[in-house]
């Protein structure tokens, strides 16, 4: 369960005074002071170790999360395995998929693959936002835009039939990850095989 420990006076204190969510919401389309005020007031800064759970099947969906530092997959389990669906890292925006904007329950996972530093955004806020003021459908819009082109891109990967074609296309699509996250994690994003992308890896 998530709580703030943090007087308002100190929660952005490490980030020059405001939530980095304003930050990024600015460079998708211009802000009032008002939207500003309230994203400082209701979002706030959590962190998790490598490893942990930020959303498990246990919990309410209640939350997004801006990553600020780090990197965060999301997956099902389909029995005894894990299906690694998607994979986020700096300045995404992240939460269960299946119930987008929905508190209730979910059978997504969302863990940190590092050490990561995140702000959560209450999906009331958010509801809030889009009833009160034009600029945050204009972001909202625009944000579900950039993130359907990753689900399209998510989808089509998983479609491509060479393993080798598959891997290829991931290092284009998602550059920087291969460094960071383990090849189990990757492997199973790609529908391959540990053995098999370990073989393309020394082959290319």
């Amino acid at each position: 369960m998530l709580a703030v420990n943090l007087s308002d006076e100190d929660r952005w204190k490490k980030y020059n005074n405001f939530s980095p969510l304003v930050s990024i919401f600015k460079k998708i389309h211009p802000l009032n002071a008002e939207i500003e005020k309230r994203i400082n007031q209701h979002t706030f800064p959590v962190s998790y170790k490598k490893n942990k759970y930020l959303v498990s099947p246990v919990d309410r969906n209640k939350f997004l999360f801006l990553i600020v530092k780090g990197v965060v997959r999301g997956f099902v389990k389909d029995g005894k395995s894990e299906i690694t669906t998607w994979i986020a890292k700096e300045n995404e925006v992240i939460g269960t998929i299946r119930n987008l904007w929905v508190e209730g329950d979910s059978e997504e996972y969302l863990q940190a693959l590092e050490d990561v530093d995140l702000i959560a955004i209450p999906h009331v806020l958010s509801e809030f936002l889009y009833e009160n003021f034009a600029e945050a459908n204009i972001v909202g819009r625009k944000m579900m835009e950039l993130y359907y082109r990753s689900a399209e891109e998510r989808a089509y990967l998983c479609r491509i039939s060479s393993a080798e074609k598959r891997y290829k296309r991931f290092l284009v699509s998602f550059p920087g990850l291969i460094n960071r996250v383990s090849l189990k994690y990757i492997a199973s994003f790609l529908a391959i095989r540990l053995e098999t992308l370990s073989r393309i890896r020394a082959k290319i």
